[in-house]
């Protein structure tokens, strides 16, 4: 089964999926497919439909008798019938279902699975029962796939006590495109503009074309009326875009507590206690609000390096960040037509230290996780994190962007490397010598540390002569610059 040509990059999903439905069993199998919206998820299933003759359907968000009258419309052009079949009961319909693989593996995609459950919450179980023995000796070999953008609901189906825990053989989860994907995708050639346009609108892909309709900024000096035409524009869909993905979230009932709980992480609140200050609020009142926006994947907790209790929230998808931190606080002046510039150029410092500087610190975790080669991390990693070092003595404490951890030849954990990232800052000896002390400190009061520990510097704006001729002098000391980051190891 041959990826469309007009797909880009999926080529993890699209063989998935294809071992999936090609998979020559007689009996009926079940996959899920979640992901956030606009990744593609319609277009990948879609695609998988064409290319084998499959049967395809969207729900929409309907009463039970609109649902099935929609599906027995569809179903029946799918077969070539000229009248719409009719279902009373979704156990007819699920039962005629599966019986239209007659002729061999055929794939079923039912999309937004979550609108019709909604409706007919007893869907589940009647697919669970499809799928037991009785329901396979009456079945055929249909490869049903449930897709889903409800991340909370998409991950139950199969968790627990669930009626379809144990059934699927599939359980894709369709994800942004990483950064380095998303400049390919964007046609960036500059890795600067690469970043800028990353730390607003990420890797979704749906905002490459649909939403932007193919605008991309021509170069450096064109990404701030890019940004005013596109993101900043009330006449564009991104405009509104952070406010509708809260609104599509059917879990997140209070949007208004759940857009503070965000602002505060975008403005630089990253504990649950500083979360909680922002708001005004018990940080116990915020746990069940904190733990929604995580199964939604609207943010994520990090670990503490140092602290296995201690742990931090970042928000996980750019355009949120970019709105609360710059749009949300002058939505006022931004829904006038024509005052997006002004907006725009007295917002440039809250870019830089609440979207740039945090996004890059991220970027450099991503790439010390998945890029950074063996050699340059003086092992192999097991995780990357970032963590608060204390340092008792100076009665103070230190942020620590990157800890990369591994493990000797016994087994033992240890810490293969810590690195500092600034997004704006030209990167001089100071920086390596505060790198220096904390590795220092980190010996004294940590056994996972050792003098052969790595030094990772990483710089948007790069590095003062004297520092190079350091690192190259040095196996313990590692200069990361955008070149590297987006195309080095």
């Amino acid at each position: 089964m041959d990826k469309p040509v007009e797909m880009f990059d999926r080529d993890y999903e699209w063989s998935e999926l294809s071992r999936f439905v090609r998979y020559p069993g007689p009996e009926a199998t079940l996959g899920v497919v979640s992901g956030r919206r606009r990744q593609g998820k319609t277009f990948l299933l879609d695609a998988v439909c064409r290319a084998t003759g499959g049967f395809y359907f969207a729900a929409t968000e309907a009463t039970e008798a609109e649902s099935l009258q929609q599906f027995g419309t569809a179903l029946a052009r799918h077969l070539g019938e000229p009248v719409p079949r009719r279902f009373t009961h979704w156990d007819e319909a699920v039962e005629f279902l599966m019986t239209i693989a007659a002729t061999g593996p055929t794939p079923v995609v039912i999309d937004e699975f979550p609108y019709l459950v909604r409706a007919s919450p007893q869907l589940p179980s009647l697919i669970q029962r499809a799928l037991g023995p009785q329901g396979q000796r009456q079945g055929s070999a249909v490869r049903l796939l449930l897709c889903g953008s409800v991340l909370s609901f998409m991950g139950s189906l199969l968790a627990g006590t669930a009626p379809l825990r144990g059934r699927a053989s599939l359980e894709l989860v369709v994800s942004t495109l990483d950064y380095r994907l998303a400049r390919d995708f964007w046609d960036i050639v500059d890795p600067a503009l690469a970043l800028l346009v990353n730390a607003v609108v990420g890797g979704t892909p749906a905002y490459r074309r649909e939403f932007t309709l193919g605008d991309v900024p021509s170069g450096i000096e064109d990404f701030g009326p890019w940004v005013v035409r596109n993101v900043l524009n009330p006449g564009r869909p991104l405009f509104r875009e952070a406010r509708f993905l809260l609104a599509e979230e059917p879990e997140l009932r209070d949007v208004a507590l759940y857009h503070g709980v965000l602002s505060a992480i975008a403005n630089g609140n990253h504990t649950r206690g500083g979360i909680a200050g922002y708001l005004g609020r018990k940080s116990t009142d915020l746990s069940h609000s904190l733990t929604l926006l995580e199964d939604v994947g609207m943010i994520a907790r990090d670990p503490d390096a140092f602290h296995g209790k201690r742990s931090t929230y970042r928000i996980t998808e750019p355009i949120l960040s970019f709105y609360h931190a710059i749009m949300r606080p002058e939505w006022t002046d931004l829904e006038r037509p024509g005052y997006a510039e002004q907006v725009w150029d007295r917002s440039q410092t809250a870019f830089r230290s609440k979207v740039l500087g945090p996004h890059f610190e991220h970027l450099a975790r991503t790439w010390t996780r998945w890029y950074a080669h063996s050699e340059t991390l003086g092992g192999l990693r097991t995780r990357v994190a970032s963590g608060i070092l204390p340092d008792p003595a100076a009665r103070s404490s230190h942020e620590i962007d990157v800890v990369v951890f591994g493990r000797d030849s016994e087994g033992k954990e240890v810490i293969l490397a810590i690195g500092e990232a600034k997004y704006g800052d030209v990167i001089g000896r100071a920086h390596l010598e505060r790198l220096e002390r904390l590795r220092e400190l980190l010996i004294r009061r940590d056994d996972r540390a050792t003098p052969g520990t790595r030094l990772l510097l990483f710089s948007a704006a790069g590095f003062m002569p004297q520092l190079r001729e350091t690192a190259q002098s040095r196996t313990d000391v590692q200069l990361i610059d955008l070149t590297r980051l987006y195309e080095g190891a």
